[in-house]
C-alpha cells in the first residue's frame, strides 16, 4: 500500500506540472497594443479580446484572427481611357483601417478587404474619366480623388472599415509620345507668354523714355524762356542805369561790348572749346578799342571831368562775327 500511495502521489504531481506548464498557458490570451483578437468557441464567435491579458477556456476557446487597427495603405494602379481616347495610368493610394468598435464586422463581412477596395477604385476612376478629357483630368485630379474617397467611405463603412484618405498621386499617358507632345505644347505656351511679356516691357520702356524726353524738352524750354526773360530784364535794367548817368545817345554800344567780353571769357573757361568770334575785317580790333575809349570819355564828360584830346575816328565797315 505505501508503494501504491507513492506511485499515485507521483502521478498527481506530474499531472499538476502538466497543468501548470501546458494547460495554464492555454488559458490566457495576450493582445498587443493597436490590435484586437477574435475569440471563437468551437468555430463560433464569442468575443473580441482587447489589448492586455484576458482568459479563455483551454482546448475549447481559440484565437481565430488578430486584427491590426493601425492605418494601412493600399496602392492601386489603374489604366483607363479619357474622353478624348487617351489611355492613362493613374496611381491611387488608399489609406484605411478597421473601426475599433466594429472589429467583428470587419473580420466576418469581407474575406479580402483590399481586393474589395481595389475594385471600387477601378470602377470609380473609369466612370469619372469617361467624361473628362486629358487636360481636364490633369486639372481635376483632386476632384477625382474626392470622388473615390466619398464612394469608398459609403461602401466600406457598412463592412466596418474607415477610409482615412485617398490620394491620386499622378496622371500619366501610357504612350510616351503623348507626354512629349504635351510638353511641347506647354513649352510653346510658356514661350508665347514670355514673348508677350517681353513685348509689353519693351512698350512700357519706350513709352516711359518718350515721356521722359518730352518732360526734358519741356523743362529745357522753360529754362530757355526763363533765361531769355532774365536777359531782357537785365538789359532793360542796364539801359535804365545808363540813362540815369546821362548816356542817352548810344548805350547799346557799351552793352554790346560788355556782352562781347563776357562771351570771350566764357569761351576761355571751357577747356574743350574750339570756337571764337572776331571782327570780320582786319581793322576791327582797333575799331573796338576806339569805341571803348570814346565811350569811357563820354562817361567822364557827363560827370564834368576834363576830356583828353581825341584822335580822329576812323570809319570801318560794319563788324560781323566770323567763326573759325
Amino acid at each position: 500500500m505505501p508503494e501504491l500511495l507513492i506511485i499515485f502521489g507521483s502521478f498527481v504531481f506530474v499531472a499538476i506540472v502538466i497543468l501548470l506548464f501546458v494547460i495554464l498557458p492555454l488559458s490566457f490570451v495576450v493582445t498587443k497594443q493597436a490590435t484586437n483578437k477574435i475569440i471563437e468557441r468551437f468555430g463560433k464567435f464569442v468575443r473580441v479580446a482587447h489589448p492586455g491579458l484576458s482568459m479563455k477556456i483551454p482546448f475549447i476557446d481559440s484565437v481565430a484572427a488578430t486584427i491590426d487597427l493601425r492605418l494601412q495603405q493600399l496602392n492601386v494602379l489603374v489604366e483607363s481611357k479619357t474622353k478624348d481616347n487617351v489611355f492613362v495610368n493613374i496611381p491611387v493610394a488608399v489609406q484605411f483601417r478597421p473601426l475599433p468598435d466594429r472589429v467583428r464586422e470587419a473580420y466576418y463581412s469581407l474575406s479580402a478587404p483590399e481586393e474589395q477596395i481595389r475594385a471600387y477604385v477601378f470602377d470609380t476612376i473609369r466612370t469619372t474619366l469617361a467624361d473628362l478629357s486629358l487636360d481636364e483630368a490633369y486639372s481635376n485630379k483632386d476632384a477625382i480623388a474626392n470622388d473615390i474617397e466619398a464612394r469608398l467611405q459609403r461602401q466600406m463603412a457598412q463592412y466596418g472599415y474607415q477610409i482615412q484618405n485617398t490620394l491620386v498621386t499622378d496622371i500619366s499617358p501610357t504612350d510616351p509620345r503623348v507626354r512629349e507632345s504635351m510638353n511641347r505644347i506647354n513649352a510653346a505656351q510658356r514661350e508665347r507668354e514670355a514673348a508677350s511679356a517681353e513685348g509689353e516691357a519693351v512698350k512700357i520702356r519706350a513709352i516711359k523714355a518718350a515721356e521722359a524726353e518730352a518732360e526734358t524738352k519741356r523743362l529745357q524750354g522753360v529754362g530757355v524762356a526763363s533765361q531769355r526773360k532774365a536777359i531782357v530784364e537785365g538789359l532793360a535794367e542796364q539801359y535804365q542805369v545808363l540813362r540815369a548817368i546821362g548816356i542817352d545817345e548810344s548805350p547799346e554800344q557799351l552793352l554790346m561790348m560788355t556782352q562781347y567780353f563776357d562771351t570771350l571769357r566764357d569761351i576761355g573757361t571751357q577747356s574743350r572749346s574750339n570756337t571764337i568770334f572776331v571782327p570780320s575785317n582786319a581793322g576791327g580790333l582797333a575799331s573796338s578799342q576806339d569805341e571803348i575809349r570814346n565811350t569811357l570819355l563820354a562817361i567822364h564828360a557827363q560827370e564834368g571831368a576834363p576830356l583828353a584830346p581825341q584822335q580822329p575816328q576812323r570809319q570801318h565797315p560794319q563788324q560781323q562775327p566770323q567763326q573759325r
